[in-house]
């Protein structure tokens, strides 16, 4: 009896894209890897206002002002 045997395909990566969904509230939902991109502190202006969102060394995420 002959096997046939066919090779393994590597799991698909799914691409980071920006906007993932919408959330039940109808917002939309980003990665914080995607966010970050790959940083541990990213500075984010709203208005007149700066705010600082960062990585903790226990992987939580702080904004302050």
């Amino acid at each position: 009896m002959t096997q046939i045997t066919r090779p393994v395909q590597p799991a698909k990566v799914e691409q980071e894209r920006p906007i993932l969904g919408v959330s039940a509230l109808g917002a939309p939902v980003v990665e914080s890897v995607t966010l970050m991109s790959g940083q541990r502190e990213l500075i984010i202006r709203h208005g007149t206002e700066t705010y600082r969102l960062r990585v903790t060394a226990s992987n939580k995420l702080i904004l302050t002002k």
